[in-house]
């Protein structure tokens, strides 16, 4: 399954917050693309697919494409906060490798 930390949390619910009454929760998925192979793409949603993996924490929804499942099993996705930006950074351990800008993987 995959986890998110309490800042990934927090930034998803300013997120869903700021989006208006509309958005169900945070889509994450896996496309083909970017430098590595894959890449994550990560967005709000107005509706949910019945095959998508629901996970709810603290009234925060968080579905994860079917298809992606298996590319983010037991991954960890974190929101940090530094000099150079801030953002989302997935730790996956089905990754063998990475591009330096931490969005895609192989």
């Amino acid at each position: 399954m995959i986890q998110l930390t309490d800042s990934a949390m927090s930034a998803v619910r300013s997120a869903i917050a700021g989006a208006g009454p509309d958005v169900e929760g945070l889509r994450i998925m896996v496309e083909a693309g970017g430098c590595a192979g894959f890449k994550y793409m990560m967005g709000l949603v107005n509706e949910t697919n019945p095959s998508d993996l629901l996970i709810e924490r603290d009234g925060v929804k968080v579905f994860i494409e079917e298809g992606s499942l298996p590319y983010l099993e037991g991954a960890k996705v974190d929101f940090v906060i530094s000099l150079e930006g801030s953002g989302f950074t997935f730790d996956n351990p089905q990754a063998k490798s990475s591009c330096s800008c931490g969005k895609s993987f192989g």
